[in-house]
């Protein structure tokens, strides 16, 4: 374990996140819903402006899924006592870039010769 690592610390960061995205994905559920295309409720502009606006809650969506991911990785690096440690030369990241990205794998020196 990387001693320099409050390991609660970002575990705290980590679920804190979740729970966030958790929420904002509950109160987005209605923007994602399929489009009423019925003419005589709405114009075309206005049903135009409301797809427009499903497919942007879509991509958000889509998004927050993938930070889920990250973070429950980071969850269970921490689980396994390998948090804080690059996932490609074994190093310690610094604890400056995980208060940055606490779901980073990789160190600055990997992550520069990408």
């Amino acid at each position: 374990m990387n001693d320099k690592i409050d390991l609660d610390h970002f575990r705290a960061l980590l679920i804190a996140r979740r729970d966030e995205l958790n929420a904002l994905s509950g109160a987005s559920e209605d923007a994602r819903k399929p489009v009423e295309l019925d003419q005589q409720s709405t114009g075309r502009l206005t049903r135009l402006d409301a797809i427009q606006q499903q497919q942007m809650a879509k991509a958000q969506e889509t998004r927050r899924a993938g930070e889920l991911k990250k973070i429950e990785a980071a969850l269970a690096r921490i689980t396994e006592d390998e948090f804080g440690y690059c996932g490609e030369c074994g190093e310690a990241i610094a604890v400056k870039r995980l208060e940055i990205d606490p779901t980073t794998q990789i160190c600055v020196g990997c992550a520069s010769t990408r």
